[in-house]
């Protein structure tokens, strides 16, 4: 289905049409309609299925042909980190170039001046208001905030808010909302938690569930098996054989994240760390340093295995196997992105093994394992083939590979009045940018 044939305003479509925005996905097809009818969402939808725009562009829609008022917060939506409030901020800005809706990203780890900056921005309204939990409640907190005229509250990644411990918070915030309003819930996962706070916020809503997609089929994905001292070693050896180009390491704790980022510094690789330590400027100056070609390697936490588009990621590692199995899935999907071949490689240690079985029934496959190098010693058995320890030798590990020029974006602090369709921002010709790394196709 194309967009013309679910939305209406002629500003709107053409915005998507200098997006080379141009058919539905899946989400996007059936969550739209429902939203403009005014009805609450439950959807449950994995990253890049197309969602942010699954429910930005109905609001915006609406936004403009019901003539909301313009001095008001007429639409929070609720993102459970700073990267991906940035994120929807940037594709609202495109969504909306050609029409008089304003929006603003509010979150933590900023400075003075941005803070007041966003404090000038609630007080005098915009129409909608992208967040993080914590510093909108810093902000409410404070008694300037009127949240009373919300027509639209939208909780993204609802799952992982819960898992940061963000329930409480959320349900504080919705304290401050209006009873009659359009609620749209978007989560990975269904557990208890979320149908419990489902049933606490949404009135009768209209129900999606898309199957949790697999990875996509050009990511070579490949595991070994090894003791947990061999993992290090390992990953050493194989940036030896091929220098990293632009890799991310995924860890299971941010300690073990700046261990990772230390020991391979040694060997003169450049490398980023990315983790709740650090403040915001240091994570912005980490991600603009890893697209630029700065920096090599970014050994992260799962901070950045959702909800972050990043262009040309050649492979991905898991240096630990995830906790979830869908976590599995959101981190090797940071590769091969919009039709390109990519890498992923898995360490299993002795005690990750059943965890890494729980993944391979989710992808109904078994994944390619490859031997520890023999000088490395020996390494345990997987126990569901016959491969672990018996005929290793040398492997060198190749990467996937694929060219494609870095897109550009800039979150915001204050609200975006968006200019007329007939000016022209300075240096381009007037249309507005493609923020996202996603399929043009898909948004």
């Amino acid at each position: 289905m194309k967009f013309e044939d679910i939305l209406t305003n002629d500003d709107l479509l053409d915005a998507l049409y200098d997006m080379h925005f141009d058919e539905c996905t899946p989400i996007q097809e059936m969550a739209i309609p429902p939203v403009l009818a005014g009805r609450d969402l439950l959807a449950v939808a994995q990253t890049g299925t197309g969602k942010t725009a699954a429910y930005l562009l109905p609001v915006i829609e609406r936004l403009v042909n019901d003539n909301y008022p313009q001095d008001n917060v007429n639409c929070v939506v609720m993102a459970p980190t700073r990267e991906l409030a940035q994120q929807i901020d940037r594709q609202m800005q495109g969504f909306s170039y050609f029409m008089p809706v304003s929006s603003m990203a509010i979150y933590g780890g900023t400075d003075g001046n941005t803070y007041e900056q966003q404090r000038k921005g609630l007080k005098m309204g915009a129409d909608v208001v992208i967040a993080t939990p914590g510093r909108l409640l810093a902000h409410l907190s404070m008694g300037y905030v009127d949240l009373s005229k919300v027509a639209f509250f939208i909780l993204d990644e609802a799952d992982r808010m819960l898992d940061m411990g963000f329930f409480d918070d959320i349900m504080q915030i919705v304290g401050h909302l209006p009873k009659e309003r359009q609620t749209l819930l978007f989560s990975a996962t269904m557990p208890p938690k979320i149908q419990q706070m489902a049933s606490q916020i949404l009135r009768d809503p209209a129900e999606i569930k898309l199957a949790v997609s697999k990875p996509a089929e050009k990511i070579r994905q490949r595991a070994i098996v090894c003791y947990e001292t061999q993992k290090l070693p390992i990953l050493e050896r194989m940036f030896k054989e091929n220098p990293p180009e632009k890799v991310i390491v995924f860890s299971s704790s941010k300690l073990k994240v700046k261990e990772l980022a230390r020991a391979l510094r040694k060997h003169k690789i450049k490398v980023g760390e990315m983790h709740s330590d650090l403040d915001q400027k240091a994570r912005e100056d980490v991600m603009l340093d890893f697209k630029s070609g700065k920096i090599k390697v970014v050994v992260a936490t799962d901070i950045i295995s959702r909800g972050i588009d990043i262009d040309n990621i050649e492979t991905v590692i898991n240096y630990d196997v995830p906790h979830e199995a869908e976590d599995y899935v959101h981190r090797i999907g940071r590769t091969a992105r919009a039709d390109r071949e990519g890498s992923a490689y898995t360490f299993i240690s002795e005690k990750e093994r059943g965890g890494f079985r729980v993944i391979e029934r989710l992808l109904e496959k078994e994944v390619e394992k490859i031997p520890v190098p023999e000088d490395l010693g020996p390494a345990p058995e997987y126990g569901t083939n016959h491969d672990g320890g018996k005929g290793r030798g040398k492997r060198r590990y190749s990467r996937g590979s694929g060219n494609n020029r870095n897109k550009k974006g800039n979150g915001g602090n204050r609200p975006h009045n968006n200019r007329n369709k007939n000016q022209t921002k300075k240096g381009e010709s007037g249309k507005p940018v493609d923020n996202t790394a996603s399929s043009r196709k898909n948004g």
